[in-house]
């Protein structure tokens, strides 16, 4: 394919305008991000010294083959996490994380909890389904709802964030190819001390300062009510086993032998098109009453389409800009001024992620563009895919305050107010995503990522 544009200065221009009016029309005057990223895009085209020709077919061969790997993907993702919720797949889940961690330590129970659901179910989701729980626990424990919320707040947003197969990372691991095993792998260990960053800015600093009692309004079901082992397994399979052969597909690749018999069938059961679909049966399995079985066969599905509808626009679009940028002088810019200054690269997609999401308040927004303006550069930088993938993840839950629907989410229903809200949920995504980021330079730097 031909180059887009060959002129360096027109193309930075063209390139710094695009993303100013992007975050412009978001922020300011409050479009939908779909329309915001497809006028740029489109206005960019007609710039002076732009090969027409070539820029459209880089824009459908970006959106195309973007798409083709990860749409149907992404669709069961959404799918599993609308069967979760209305199975009650997900008090099943805070139940045994409870019993696990005992009830002396709900707040980092709590959180442990929403490190888990993030991984499956939409962040803001998470936490209006947890709300009576944390509220009844923090009236139970006779403390304030800060010391029981902060760390899951934290927790849900970088699960959400970082790890496969939640739709962001998903669509973020496809921009730039990253194996998703890996990133399952050491993105979760990534999330996990960075959860844990949370729920210590939470225990220690931010809810000792925070006054906010419970609403006593909520009933404590959750706490007496104990789930039995097989209901667990079942609610644990959806997550627990399409992770799992996603893993071994990447196990698979690297480490057996063309030969071998079992590699081409965990290399097609690990295919995450076929892993979450096995999700989805699993999930389905537990539907109980003939009213849920038929509702499930339609409404259930539609849900989930709906919800995965904005991220596979957003994705393709992405694949389209990632693909432009391949077409144009503006890598090689940005790859210069990172070696001029002597800049580590891991910095790029982190700062795009941070940006993307300060200013748009979507998290997945923010992972979406650090990966699609990061993925032509990967060669030049010195990066893998899977280190800029979570790099750009961990930036892109930094930080989450009044432009952000989580934030409001978190806010309202916990009953804080914006200050405290800013402090405490704030402080715990800008302490997790730095942890987190900071685990993702030392597996760069080590070279496991």
């Amino acid at each position: 394919m031909g180059q887009v544009a060959t002129n360096p200065i027109v193309a930075l221009i063209g390139f710094l305008a695009l993303i100013f009016l992007l975050l412009f029309l978001i922020a300011k005057w409050k479009w939908h991000v779909f329309l915001a990223l497809l006028i740029p895009l489109v206005l960019f085209g007609i710039i002076p010294g732009i090969e027409q020709n070539n820029f459209i077919k880089a824009f459908e061969n970006g959106f195309g083959k973007t798409l083709g790997k990860i749409g149907v993907v992404i669709v069961l993702g959404s799918v599993i996490a609308e069967a979760l919720k209305r199975t009650k797949a997900i008090n099943v889940i805070t139940q045994s994380v409870i019993g696990f961690v005992g009830k002396k330590r709900m707040p980092l129970a709590l959180t442990i909890t929403g490190f888990i659901l993030g991984i499956a179910i939409f962040s803001d989701v998470a936490y209006v389904i947890l709300n009576p729980l944390i509220h009844s626990v923090a009236s139970a424990a006779n403390t304030g709802i800060a010391t029981m919320s902060i760390g899951l707040v934290g927790a849900v947003q970088l699960t959400h964030a970082i790890v496969p197969p939640t739709p962001g990372p998903l669509a973020a691991a496809a921009l730039v190819g990253a194996d998703i095993g890996k990133t399952i792998l050491f993105g979760g260990f990534c999330c996990l001390l960075g959860s844990l960053a949370g729920w210590a800015w939470g225990k220690w600093i931010a809810a000792p300062r925070i006054k906010t009692l419970p609403n006593k309004e909520f009933d404590i079901d959750l706490l007496t009510t104990k789930p039995s082992t097989r209901s667990i397994l079942n609610s644990y399979a959806p997550i627990v086993i399409p992770i799992v052969l996603i893993a071994l597909h990447s196990v698979a690749k690297f480490y057996l032998n063309d030969g071998s018999a079992l590699k081409p069938i965990l290399t097609y059961l690990g295919w995450p098109v076929v892993a979450l679909s096995i999700g989805v049966w699993l999930a389905f399995r537990m539907i109980k009453n003939k009213e849920d079985k038929k509702e499930s066969k339609s409404s259930w599905i539609e849900e989930g389409l709906r919800a995965s509808a904005m991220i596979l626009v957003v994705t393709g679009l992405g694949g389209s800009l990632s693909e432009i940028l391949k077409g144009t002088p503006v890598v090689d810019y940005i790859v210069d001024f990172f070696r001029s200054y002597n800049i580590p690269s891991i910095v790029l997609p982190f700062i795009i992620g941070i940006i993307g999401n300060m200013v748009t308040g979507s998290t997945t927004v923010g992972v979406i563009t650090a990966a699609s303006i990061a993925a032509p550069m990967l060669g030049s930088l010195g990066l893998s895919p899977e280190a800029a993938m979570l790099s750009g993840a961990s930036g892109s839950v930094i930080i989450k305050y009044v432009n952000s629907s989580y934030f409001w989410v978190c806010t309202s229903l916990s009953g804080l107010s914006v200050k405290d809200a800013i402090f405490g949920y704030g402080g715990a995504t800008l302490v997790g995503g730095i942890t987190s980021f900071l685990a993702v330079c030392l597996f760069w730097t080590l070279g496991l990522i």
